[in-house]
């Protein structure tokens, strides 16, 4: 059995590039603290638009560029590229489906004994990808670490939180 930790989108546009708060930047001391001290897996998702990001429906619905592959702000953030070891999941959209069936195959394989989330944004991404490990993973425990994560503003956070524990979702560090 083992404990996977999926870091979500901790790239420079979400904490002080186009889209980055004073909540996300204030979160990446303990996401660092988190990776550097956790015991197994870890997993790290990247946000990905192409140049055309402004023609897709979430250009249309949210026209700041961001998280262009291969820019600056597409990168995982200075603090967490010494603990980026595999490879990171590069997905188009809030949730990342290949994520899901990543971690079923990891679960045949070796029994996941529960998954903790930590990341940006708690309102968007991290709950997105919550659900789809529920849906992947029905029986495994799921665990979002508040204090590792950052929400648009911190009311859409709190409101994050609260949905996923309504979908059973354990909420710790609140």
């Amino acid at each position: 059995m083992r404990d996977i930790l999926l870091v979500i989108d901790m790239q420079n546009d979400f904490i002080d590039g186009a889209l980055g708060t004073a909540e996300a930047v204030s979160i990446v001391e303990n996401v660092a603290a988190k990776v550097k001290n956790f015991a197994g897996t870890v997993i790290f998702t990247r946000d990905t638009h192409e140049e055309a990001y402004m023609e897709t429906q979430e250009g249309r619905n949210l026209p700041v560029p961001h998280c262009i592959r291969g820019t600056h702000g597409w990168e995982i953030c200075d603090a967490l590229l010494p603990y980026v070891n595999g490879e990171v999941i590069d997905k188009v959209t809030f949730g990342s489906s290949e994520l899901g069936g990543i971690l079923q195959k990891m679960n045949a394989a070796d029994p996941i004994s529960g998954v903790t989330l930590v990341g940006l944004c708690t309102d968007i991404c991290v709950i997105s990808n919550a659900m789809i490990v529920k849906a992947f993973l029905p029986e495994v425990p799921v665990t979002v670490d508040a204090s590792c994560c950052a929400g648009v503003t911190p009311e859409s956070h709190r409101n994050a939180l609260a949905a996923m524990k309504m979908c059973q979702i354990a909420v710790e560090n609140e």
